[in-house]
């Protein structure tokens, strides 16, 4: 999940109106309905492979308040793609997509190269099977394989993603078949990284590249893990009851920062346990925390309301940007930045659906994020990269 996924682009029934699960590494996802869509006439899908140099004239801007935003380029059409990914040379992502014009019913994961952009009628380079669900992809050291999250182990079928929660509730599905693989970059059979009972998904690594976070629930409540590079040395860092999810190290890696709930003990926590014993999580409250990347001097860094989520450091290691509906506790989701400190956050991204997975490359100088935004007033989420202006 990093909101952070099996849902990862999942139909979902709409909270208040509108907002699908995207993934569960990261996110909720948008499916807008029309009413919540940007203006179609902005963009008109192309049959023809596109290039990054070539991408209409139109998508080369922000909207007129998205001042960090500059030279917005569209790299997906159609389909739901999300949780675009840097490589550590800063020259491709690693994204997972449901399309079902390139035959992909169920997330799997892709890598696109920067250079060459990626084609709208046509798959990228998969690094997963097709088989199951995966999540959650991100590149280890040396860009030469892939660190994701898959249910394949346990059924090779697609599963199934529940509608509602017993109470009608709105919820993510915590699937206990995924375990977390490396592959290749090319594909190739994954090797089994971190598995055992229950969920483990959601893994990033340090960019310092001797640690990876990782959520799971092999201890009964979704908690933060760390764990060396090669699996070994598993240490759980966090353990108040709630969901805490889609954690990201800074760029010094000395710190971690997560989305977490936080039920009140009682009948709150009561009701959040007897989801999750039922593989569900409700996602629609969620604050962020930092800490140091070994769990100690944990802080709640908002306290907005709504689903805040999808944290990730600003280049300069005191900044993080995330994506918020804690305005319309609805729709749109737009992306924000605050500090380390939790100041009064600024708004980044002005769509009136759906602005998520804000991620910068290494070099801090293009941010990826992925968007509702030109779709032509359908459901697809696609990734775009822009250059960021502070």
């Amino acid at each position: 999940m990093r909101f952070h996924t099996p849902f990862l682009f999942s139909a979902m029934p709409a909270l208040a109106g509108g907002l699908f699960l995207l993934s569960s590494c990261s996110s909720p996802s948008a499916d807008p309905s029309a009413e919540h869509m940007t203006d179609a006439t902005t963009v008109v899908a192309t049959a023809t492979p596109l290039s990054l140099p070539d991408l209409p004239d139109s998508l080369d801007r922000a909207y007129e308040e998205e001042v960090h935003f500059n030279n917005v380029r569209q790299l997906t059409y159609g389909g739901d793609n999300a949780e675009a990914y840097w490589s550590f040379d800063g020259r491709s992502l690693v994204f997972q997509a449901t399309n079902p014009g390139w035959g992909v019913e169920c997330d799997q994961i892709y890598i696109m190269d920067l250079a060459d952009g990626t084609p709208s009628t046509s798959p990228p380079a998969a690094v997963s099977t097709g088989l199951g669900r995966t999540t959650c992809a991100y590149f280890m050291p040396g860009d030469t394989s892939i660190l994701y999250a898959s249910t394949h182990a346990a059924d090779t079928a697609c599963p199934e993603t529940p509608r509602r929660g017993p109470n009608n509730e709105y919820v993510w599905p915590i699937y206990a078949g995924y375990d977390i693989y490396t592959a290749p970059v090319g594909g190739g059979e994954p090797r089994l990284l971190i598995g055992g009972d229950g969920y483990d998904a959601e893994a990033t690594v340090s960019p310092k590249g001797d640690k990876i976070v990782f959520t799971s629930t092999r201890d009964g409540d979704l908690d933060l893990y760390t764990c060396d590079m090669d699996g070994s040395n598993v240490q759980r860092i966090t353990s108040k009851v709630g969901y805490d999810g889609g954690a990201f190290f800074s760029p010094d890696g000395e710190y971690i920062v997560w989305r977490a709930s936080r039920p009140k003990i009682g009948e709150e926590a009561a009701n959040y346990m007897q989801l999750l014993g039922r593989g569900l999580v409700q996602p629609t409250e969620m604050e962020l925390f930092v800490a140091k990347a070994d769990g100690s001097g944990q802080r709640q860094i908002t306290n907005l309301g709504g689903a805040n989520w999808a944290p990730y450091f600003h280049p300069d290691g005191q900044h993080i940007l995330f994506s918020s509906n804690h305005k319309t506790k609805a729709f749109p989701f737009n992306i924000f930045m605050t500090d380390v400190n939790g100041m009064e956050p600024v708004q980044i991204s002005f769509d009136d659906a759906f602005d998520s997975f804000p991620m910068f490359s290494p070099d801090g100088k293009r941010i990826a994020f992925s968007s509702n935004r030109y779709n032509g007033r359908t459901r697809s989420t696609n990734v775009f990269v822009a250059d960021w202006i502070d």
